[in-house]
This record gives structure tokens, C-alpha cells and sequence, in this order.
């Protein structure tokens, strides 16, 4: 049996032992890496994406450096730059840190002795955070591509900007099951708040939805299936990535690594015309996909618009995505070509809508019929039934949300649409649309 003194003794060490695992786990920010940034003073004099107004912070690592700024007055966005400031050519905000909550005119950015990076309002409201408080941050440097990161004594990083995307991704960086998966648009040129569109990484590859107000989930107009082939397993990560080949020019990409069983494989998908190096993806307004690649050896028109998913060289043309005709439109070779109406097909201009129903009473509206005509939801989902197309027609009538059913006759399948936006001609007269409209 242990004597009194030895059970002290134990004792003394074992709390020792905590403290000095405590004290090492808590490693401080020294203060030569503390840093406090006001939001405040003249804005940089560059062009910028947006035709923001910014100024430009102390961490950088050419070509990227960390900027407040606004599209609109005094809402400001703590964002990286990519770009290098000797061009003409617009530099792009390739991550955001609090899309949709901004700042004020003297707000703080802010890492402290304990390790945690703070975004915080004028009035001391946190607006963003990366929460490492005492997780042994010890400073903070922005990586050669573009990673922001906190790291600590060993190098290892604590917290990475990488896990966060909003609309953008850089080479090397991931998507990742169960983490961090989606990218979501911006919701316009001058508004930066979250978009109608997404893109969602799952076990099988990525897929893209349109969010309307209108429609209780989001809607698909794309699944890469045509992309990844994942018989076996489910995914685990996607990574934005460049293949080396000759020239220094390499071709631009996804690696891709599933589980159970495991396995890697890439898909290559274009080749730009100088040094990829300086890359990213965007998640557009529009809600395309698009590479742009930095040419870093000239002043103007350095950005170049490497590979677009959407595109008139792709099976996926411009007609798939939901607002290529504005809020209504029927779309065939990547042209609006007609407004449909009760009337027939007359010529499409931007002030195409389809006629609104205001009364859910099937005796206050009526159905007008295309042929040969498409939803962006009918190539990549199956739809309901085999159904007549009879019971089609009456599930929409019973919806006082849907604007409109789609019907093939061939498969019996039918789509019940609570958003219309652009229509595609397929000439295939099996595929119906029926459009409701006022009874005046």
C-alpha cells in the first residue's frame, strides 16, 4: 500500500504534468504576430471585381492579399484579393469571410494573444470568427496559393480559409463530404448576399441546384455524372487541381478520392494557353461554372476564361441554365428564341414573363400547351410515375404553387414546376409542357 508522501508525490506530478500540457496547448500569439486592422482611410486605387471600393490590409503573399470592401456604402466584406496590383486587369475577391452580415466604416480585424482572428463591427459586434481561442495558434500567413491559415509552433495549420469556400475555389483546394461541400452564388454584382445557386458535393459526384422563392427545395439543372464515374464506393473529397505537361502549361481539373473501396482518379478538363499556376473556379451569377487563369507575364486583358461548363462547345449548352432567358423564355442553340403565351410563340425580349395566376380555383385559369419543350429539372431527374398524363395535369391543379407541368408521353413521367424561367426546344414532340395562365 502506498505510503502518504508517495500519493502526494503522484499527485504533485500528475497535476504538473497537466499544467504543462495545458500551457503547451495554449501557446500564445507572441505579440510581433498580434495584429488589430481598422476598416478606415482612403480606398485603394486599382480596378477591382465589382467595381468595389476596398482597402487593402497588411497580410500578402503576392499575388492574394486580405482587403476590406464595399459594393455598396458602408457594408463592407473582409475578402482575399487575387491579382497582382502592376496590371490594369481587374483583380478578383476569391474568398469571403462574412458574405451577408457586413461591416461598418471603423470596423476591426483583429488576432490576439489568444489565438482567435476576429471580425468585429464598430459598435464591438463579432460579425465572423475562425473560434481558436487557446487551440495554439501562434500567427497567421496566406500560403503561395491563395490558403489563408492560422498555424502553430509546429507549422500545422489550426484553421485554413480552404474550409470555407463561398463561390470560389483555388488550385488545390477541396470540396468534401460531410464538410466543408458547397459553394453558393453571389447574388449579384452589387448585393453580396448568398444566391439562388449552389453547388453541392455528395457520395456520387457534385450537383447544382437553382433556389426559387416559389419552391419549397432547390431545384437541379445539373449532376456531374457525365463527369465522375463511381460505380463502387462513395466519394470522399473533389480538389480543383492542375496536371503537369510540357511548356510549363498544364491541364486544369479535378483529382477525386472515393472510399469503401478506395480508390483516386482525376478527370482533366481543359488546357489554357499559358501557366495555369494562377487559377480559380467561380460558381457565376448566372450560375455557370467557369475557370479564369491569371497571365501573369502581361499588364492588360490578363485574365482569360480557360474551360465554362455551360458553353456552346459542351453537351450541356447555355439552354440548362435556369435564367439564361430571364424569368421566362424558351431557348434553343443557346439563343432565347420565343416568349410562350397563351397566344403562341411571340419574339422574346427581356420583359418576358409568364402571366401570373393569382386565384388557385380551377375555374380561374387554364393550361396552354407546347410541344417539343423542356424543363431545366427534366434532364437530370426522373421526375414522378409512370403516370397518365391526366393525373400530371390534376396534381399541378391541385398545387395553387404550380406554374406549370411537363409531361413525357413516351415514359409517362411528369414534372410539376413551381418556377418556369427558360425552357428548352428538344424537337422531340413526346415532350409536353402545359403552362397555366389566367382565364380573363
Amino acid at each position: 500500500m502506498a505510503s502518504p508522501n508517495s500519493l502526494s508525490t503522484l499527485t504533485f506530478l500528475f497535476l504538473f504534468i497537466q499544467l504543462l500540457f495545458a500551457s503547451i496547448s495554449q501557446a500564445v500569439v507572441t505579440p510581433e504576430h498580434q495584429f488589430t486592422f481598422v476598416n478606415e482611410g482612403e480606398f485603394g486605387d486599382y480596378v477591382v471585381e465589382y467595381d468595389a471600393n476596398y482597402r487593402a490590409l497588411n497580410p500578402f503573399n503576392s499575388p492574394f492579399q486580405l482587403c476590406f470592401y464595399n459594393t455598396t456604402p458602408n457594408a463592407f466584406t473582409l475578402a482575399l484579393r487575387m491579382g497582382l496590383v502592376r496590371s490594369t486587369s481587374r483583380m478578383r475577391w476569391v474568398w469571403e469571410a462574412n458574405r451577408g452580415n457586413p461591416v461598418r466604416e471603423k470596423a476591426t480585424i483583429k488576432l490576439g494573444a489568444d489565438g482567435n482572428l476576429v471580425l468585429a463591427d464598430a459598435d464591438g459586434r463579432v460579425a465572423w470568427q475562425t473560434n481558436t481561442s487557446n487551440k495554439g495558434v501562434t500567427g497567421l500567413f496566406i500560403t503561395e496559393k491563395g490558403n489563408m491559415v492560422l498555424h502553430d509552433d509546429n507549422g500545422n495549420f489550426v484553421w485554413q480559409s480552404f474550409d470555407s469556400p463561398t463561390d470560389t475555389l483555388l488550385l488545390g483546394q477541396s470540396l468534401r463530404v460531410g464538410a466543408a461541400n458547397k459553394l453558393v452564388s453571389r447574388a449579384s454584382a452589387s448585393v453580396n448576399s448568398n444566391g439562388p445557386y449552389s453547388l453541392e458535393l455528395g457520395p456520387k459526384g457534385f450537383s447544382m441546384y437553382y433556389k426559387s422563392s416559389n419552391s419549397a427545395k432547390p431545384m437541379l439543372y445539373f449532376s456531374s455524372s457525365d463527369f465522375f464515374t463511381i460505380d463502387r464506393g462513395t466519394l470522399v473529397n473533389l480538389t480543383f487541381t492542375s496536371f503537369p505537361d510540357v511548356d510549363d502549361i498544364s491541364y486544369l481539373g479535378f483529382d477525386y478520392h472515393v472510399a469503401n473501396p478506395a480508390s483516386e482518379s482525376n478527370r482533366y478538363l481543359v488546357r489554357p494557353n499559358y501557366n495555369s499556376n494562377l487559377t480559380y473556379l467561380r460558381l457565376g451569377l448566372d450560375g455557370n461554372i467557369r475557370f479564369f487563369t491569371y497571365n501573369d507575364k502581361v499588364d492588360i486583358r490578363a485574365w482569360e476564361e480557360s474551360y465554362t461548363l455551360f458553353s456552346r462547345d459542351y453537351d450541356v449548352t447555355e439552354c440548362q441554365l435556369p435564367e439564361r432567358c430571364g424569368k421566362f423564355g424558351l431557348c434553343e442553340d443557346n439563343q432565347c428564341v420565343a416568349c410562350p403565351s397563351p397566344k403562341g410563340l411571340l419574339g422574346w425580349n427581356r420583359n418576358c414573363e409568364a402571366t401570373k395566376v393569382t386565384s388557385c380555383r380551377p375555374s380561374d385559369f387554364q393550361y396552354y400547351k407546347l410541344e417539343g419543350v423542356d424543363h431545366f429539372m427534366s434532364r437530370y431527374t426522373k421526375g414522378d410515375g409512370p403516370m397518365k398524363e391526366s393525373e400530371c395535369g390534376r396534381k399541378c391543379t391541385k398545387d395553387c404553387k404550380c406554374m406549370g407541368y411537363f409531361y413525357w408521353t413516351d415514359s409517362s413521367r411528369c414534372w410539376i414546376a413551381y418556377d418556369l424561367k427558360t425552357l428548352t426546344s428538344v424537337g422531340n414532340s413526346t415532350h409536353l409542357a402545359y403552362i397555366k395562365a389566367p382565364i380573363h
